[in-house]
């Protein structure tokens, strides 16, 4: 009976450590293409194009995705990104972290139906560099502008209704950011603040955009790095 039990026990952790060894990490970011992050990935299929513009950024997206650039959200979450962009109709989107440019081609995919523009914040001139070649290639250089310097100061800029928020830089600075910018989010327009998993958010930025009751914020995405989803009530 002792050595029945014993198997048991060995194959119940032969197959935890299988299980562990094989099931993917939530907060990989090394499968840029972002098709396995949780959710029905069965369904998932590759983005398809309405004409040769969209064509053309989709396909500077892709080639994105192929480990040369570092991206700071996923494919998945870019699509999200579009997507919501494009709901509400945004003609003014401001982004704070333009990094390779990524998520900003995505932002400036939902903002062309309605002729709008991305504002994005970007301190890092290199970064800047590589987003303007990223830009170029996607044929969207003409839907952004980018906003260099420390974005604690130039986000002083905006003096315009933002439609849509995007924080993606570093966590301790979104309440600043948030106090900033807020204001000029119009009704109905949304905040959005990534890395809501991981790493860790700001827990002063998670009250911020829970406890107002001008605000509604849900969490979406939380099977990758996060979103926070924040609309400003009508």
């Amino acid at each position: 009976m002792r050595s029945i039990f014993l198997s048991v026990a060995a194959l119940a952790v032969v197959s935890f450590a299988v299980n562990t060894v094989s099931a993917p990490a939530a907060d990989d970011r090394t499968d840029r293409a972002g098709f396995n992050y949780g959710g029905a990935p069965e369904y998932d299929s590759p983005p398809l194009a309405k004409n040769d513009n969209e064509k053309q950024a989709l396909a500077a997206l892709g080639e994105m995705t192929k480990g040369k650039w570092h991206l700071n959200v996923t494919t998945r979450e870019g699509r999200v990104l579009r997507q919501l962009t494009e709901a509400v109709g945004a003609k003014r989107v401001v982004e704070v972290g333009t990094s390779s440019g990524y998520s900003t081609i995505w932002l400036a995919l939902g903002v062309r139906a309605a002729g709008g523009k991305v504002f994005t914040h970007e301190i890092d001139p290199e970064k800047i560099k590589m987003a303007r070649e990223n830009f170029k290639k996607a044929g969207v250089e003409n839907l952004i502008t980018i906003i260099e310097g420390d974005a604690h100061e130039t986000v002083k800029q905006h003096t315009e209704p933002i439609d849509v928020v995007f924080l993606d830089a570093e966590k301790k600075g979104y309440v600043d950011y948030l106090r900033k910018l807020l204001p000029l989010v119009r009704p109905g327009g949304l905040i959005l603040g990534h890395d809501m998993h991981r790493p860790m958010p700001d827990p002063r930025y998670i009250e911020a955009v829970t406890r107002n009751p001008d605000l509604d914020t849900s969490f979406i995405m939380m099977e990758s790095f996060g979103i926070s989803m924040t609309v400003k009530k009508r």
